[in-house]
């Protein structure tokens, strides 16, 4: 991760269930005890492919993915910049695919979410698409900081957009950090809301920090369809794509709420204004393959 090889007994295994299972949890202790709820096979694997197949075919377009399909194999090379113009409007074309909005908004999610909430529940309108090439990863981060307005009982909620195991970098938890008061204090008292905002990603390498505190890194091999929910609370990024085949790692995360708390306005309607007022264009996603990944 960021470069460096995790040990061994520092990672774990995220506790899983099967979305079969739905009916027999208990949310609000899951949530509690571990800041998260694993479930496997939330969405359909075709259903995921065909929104694989529709994200990178608009990549293949700019000269970024090998072939306009689900592969989504790296060409090394980008042609985005001088072909699309403005980045954000054409990352929010890719986001807003109908066929990628029917596996991060559709009825499949919008079930488990009501039942998770035990009542109506919305997702805010702004996607995170996160298409990550080889030898790329997220810092750790809670994710208060971004969501600090609106309903004070926002939760993310990440899918594996396609099969990721390990080794391509997937989502990565810090077992406890829920309960890391220095760390959170910190974190709730930003509300990001520009790049002037104080960095509120955590610098300090994640082995390091779990073995500072006495915990571990958990994760998993995700497949399609898999999704993560978890608080706001819980510190998490995302291993190095170490894919030697040049395979893109791709996953998305939404908020979701319920309907009847207040939502920040930035998140929602026809053409959102993002965290910092920039829209879709504030997003990694939105710059060309080839470039790095920005910290905040």
């Amino acid at each position: 991760m960021q470069g460096r090889t995790i040990s061994e007994d520092v990672l774990g295994d995220l506790r899983e269930h099967d979305v079969s299972q739905l009916s027999e949890l208990d949310f609000s202790r899951e949530m509690r005890e571990h800041g998260y709820l694993f479930l496997r096979s939330v969405i359909s694997a075709k259903h995921v492919e065909q929104a694989r197949t529709e994200v990178f075919a608009r990549l293949h377009e700019v000269g970024e993915v090998e072939t306009p399909d689900a592969t989504g194999v790296y060409t090394g090379q980008s042609h985005r910049q001088e072909t699309v113009g403005d980045l954000g409007v054409f990352w929010q074309s890719v986001s807003e695919g109908s066929v990628l909005r029917n596996v991060t908004h559709g009825e499949e999610i919008q079930g488990v979410m009501d039942a998770f909430f035990d009542e109506q529940s919305q997702s805010h309108d702004y996607l995170f698409l996160r298409p990550g090439v080889p030898g790329r990863s997220t810092h750790l981060h809670y994710d208060k900081p971004f969501f600090a307005r609106g309903s004070d009982r926002i939760v993310t909620v990440w899918t594996a957009l396609g099969e990721i195991p390990v080794k391509h970098g997937p989502l990565v938890v810090v077992e406890g950090s829920q309960r890391f008061d220095d760390l959170l204090d910190a974190a709730y008292a930003v509300d990001y809301a520009s790049n002037d905002t104080p960095l509120v990603q955590v610098m300090q390498h994640p082995e390091e920090l779990a073995r500072e505190r006495g915990t571990r890194l958990l994760t998993a091999d995700f497949m399609p369809g898999d999704v993560m929910i978890f608080s706001m609370s819980l510190l998490h990024g995302s291993l190095d794509n170490m894919s030697t085949s040049c395979k893109i790692r791709l996953s998305s995360d939404v908020r979701w709420q319920p309907a009847s708390d207040p939502v920040d306005p930035r998140y929602r309607g026809p053409n959102p204004v993002g965290t910092t007022g920039a829209g879709y264009a504030e997003l990694n996603g939105a710059k060309p393959l080839t470039s790095p990944w920005h910290t905040r």
